[in-house]
């Protein structure tokens, strides 16, 4: 195919290869310059870095995280950590709880750049090094406390941070302590009684 000559003297190919080589340069130049920073511990002034530290489960664990990325979703899909259930993915049912600080958190409405310099804890950290399970784990196990169990690590999650403040409840106290998780089998009667003996077994130590 011949190549076409453009007004001014400039040949369709010649305008091809000129574009092509801009764009190298421009990417090449992005590229240094966000290495520079980088090397340089900065990041450009708006942006937000992406490549950060989170403290998870008493391990300190490097990760890629965009500017909107929840906490739940990291914790997923990212660091595999899948005991932290999504379900309404909009603060409301509670399946998605964990602990920063030892407080608990929805993890869906946490950004998961709010989270640095956080301990978080998920429901694969309450169990010892050893195996043995959390007295809260434990009390599940013993009172078969759930149906399906989807919400299961949640309320696990709210209420060994609620015990942590309030170890020896009553059983209204404990409900309450509980109250913003949900359970779509309706089972509280038993989910309740299975975190008693939970609270039961921490008072044992």
């Amino acid at each position: 195919m011949t190549d076409v000559v453009r007004p001014g003297g400039v040949s369709r190919r010649t305008f091809i290869k000129g574009v092509v080589a801009a764009g190298a340069v421009a990417t090449s130049a992005g590229y240094l310059l966000r290495t520079t920073l980088i090397g340089q511990g900065g990041v450009p002034a708006g942006a937000v870095e992406r490549l950060i530290t989170l403290n998870v489960n008493g391990r300190d664990r490097r990760v890629d995280v965009m500017p909107q990325e929840t906490l739940a979703m990291t914790l997923r899909y990212k660091l595999g950590l899948t005991g932290t259930k999504i379900g309404c993915d909009r603060a409301e049912c509670g399946a998605c709880t964990v602990l920063l600080d030892d407080v608990p958190r929805y993890s869906c409405s946490v950004l998961t750049h709010m989270a640095r310099k956080k301990r978080i804890t998920t429901i694969e950290g309450l169990a010892a090094a050893d195996g043995t399970l959390h007295p809260v784990q434990q009390g599940v196990v013993e009172e078969q406390g759930f149906q399906c169990a989807f919400c299961m690590p949640g309320f696990v999650m709210a209420a060994v941070g609620f015990l942590k403040t309030h170890p020896n409840p009553t059983r209204d106290e404990l409900a309450h302590g509980v109250s913003g998780n949900l359970c779509r089998c309706q089972d509280y009667d038993k989910i309740l009684t299975a975190l008693a003996r939970g609270a039961e077994l921490m008072r044992r130590g």
